[in-house]
């Protein structure tokens, strides 16, 4: 491949595949992985659309041993990587009482949102920095987080620690990896129409419309997508470890 290639977790929908898109149309090569195959067919031909090749392959991230495997197969597959998106993440089991979470979802939580992430950067990066690795473009690492690292929701706390505990692995990265040239970047989405959100449409439709937002309209995975891609294509070069919120203000207090 003479084009920069990216990986992206969690492929298949919704914001990976906006992502994988974007990049796309930014001159990337996109690899992705998820669980299942659900919805890759869709992504690979959006890609192609979008002027990029696209390849796929099963991994649970939380798996670390197939966390390896895959990234070997990236590794392989790109001829090296230029960038990694790490996207995919899960909610809380069950919204609910703080006093009722239970250890299942807690660790389910912090094992793909905070540890996952945390370790195939690790992989990818220990590659992107040895002697030789390829450099066709723009080098970068996102990790998408949400706005609840900033806020607060106490009907679903352990998706909220690990969000913040994601926070702080990117500007942790983003200290290591910069004498290297690869910029680290904290994506934090606000309210997002994905399968994520689908059970709670109706609670949020009213309450974007009640002003939840100053942007009173919800977020698509496109307006994630392409902050991902102009990010890693280097349109903000004298930045790393900086946390971007696309979530149409959600993030502001106002008295």
């Amino acid at each position: 491949m003479t084009r920069p290639v990216a990986l992206v977790t969690g492929a298949r929908r919704g914001i990976g595949r906006a992502s994988c898109v974007a990049l796309a149309r930014k001159g990337y090569d996109v690899l992705g992985c998820d669980l299942g195959e659900d919805g890759f067919a869709e992504t690979a031909a959006a890609v192609e659309q979008a002027g990029g090749r696209f390849d796929w392959t099963l991994c649970d991230v939380a798996d670390l041993d197939a966390v390896s495997a895959m990234v070997a197969w990236a590794w392989a597959q790109g001829g090296g990587l230029e960038a990694l998106v790490n996207n995919a993440g899960v909610g809380a089991m069950q919204r609910g009482d703080i006093l009722e979470v239970s250890p299942e979802s807690w660790d389910r939580c912090m094992d793909i949102n905070a540890r996952a992430p945390f370790f195939v950067t690790q992989a990818v990066a220990r590659r992107m920095v040895e002697a030789g690795a390829p450099e066709r473009g723009p080098r970068a690492v996102v990790f998408v987080s949400s706005a609840n690292a900033l806020m607060a929701s106490p009907d679903r706390t352990e998706y909220t620690a690990s969000k913040t505990a994601v926070s702080m692995v990117a500007r942790c990265y983003a200290f290591r990896l910069a004498e290297d040239g690869i910029p680290v970047f904290d994506i934090r989405p606000g309210v997002i129409r994905t399968d994520m959100t689908a059970p709670v449409v109706a609670k949020y439709e009213k309450r974007i419309a009640d002003g939840l937002s100053p942007i009173r309209r919800w977020g698509q995975p496109e307006d994630v997508g392409n902050a991902i891609a102009g990010l890693v294509s280097g349109a903000i070069p004298f930045s790393t470890g900086d946390a971007f919120h696309i979530d149409g203000g959600l993030h502001m207090h106002k008295l």
